[in-house]
This record gives structure tokens, sequence and C-alpha cells, in this order.
């Protein structure tokens, strides 16, 4: 890149500095290039817009959000109907079947 190059801030592709528009989607300084669109199309929130406490409700912590009350309860259930299913498979094979 060039010292007038910059980077599509629609896309993040590289545009020339001499272009009127960005080669890969189009945007120019009307639709895309002004500050206030910077981090439109791009899903990079806005750094002073940013909410620490938001995100971290939303997106948990390392090791990723924490199951309800609700959601083990169908995990549970889920394993005791595969539980039941193994063992009427087992049981029919070896009592049935001689």
């Amino acid at each position: 890149m060039s010292r007038d190059d910059f980077i599509c801030p629609a896309c993040g592709a590289a545009v020339p500095g001499n272009a009127l528009a960005c080669p890969e989607c189009g945007a120019d300084e009307k639709t895309g290039w002004s500050p206030d669109t910077i981090y439109d199309g791009t899903g990079i929130e806005d750094p002073a817009e940013f909410d620490y406490d938001d995100w971290k409700r939303r997106d948990g912590d390392a090791r990723g959000p924490r199951r309800t009350k609700k959601q083990w309860f169908w995990w549970v259930i889920g394993l005791l109907v595969l539980g039941a299913i193994l063992w009427v498979f087992v049981v029919l094979r070896w009592c049935v079947i001689p």
C-alpha cells in the first residue's frame, strides 16, 4: 500500500488513494467513508459506545455461557431417554434372541 492508499471502513479492502469508490464493495465518500459510518457492516462496535459489562453478560466468561437450570433439566431428561433406549436394546437383544 502506498502512503495515499487506505482501508475501506465498510468492507476492509485496500483502496487506492485516487479511487472514487471501493473496488470491493462500492462504498464511496457519501455512503461509507465518513467517520460516522466507519464501523457499519463490519460487526465491530464503536469503541466510544462499547459497554464491557453488557458484552460480558451477553458472551459469558472464557468458558462460554453458563447453562440455566431449565437447560440442565432437558440435558438430564435426554440422557435418561438415551439410557432407556440403550437398556431396552440390550435387554431385547439378550432376552429375545437366543
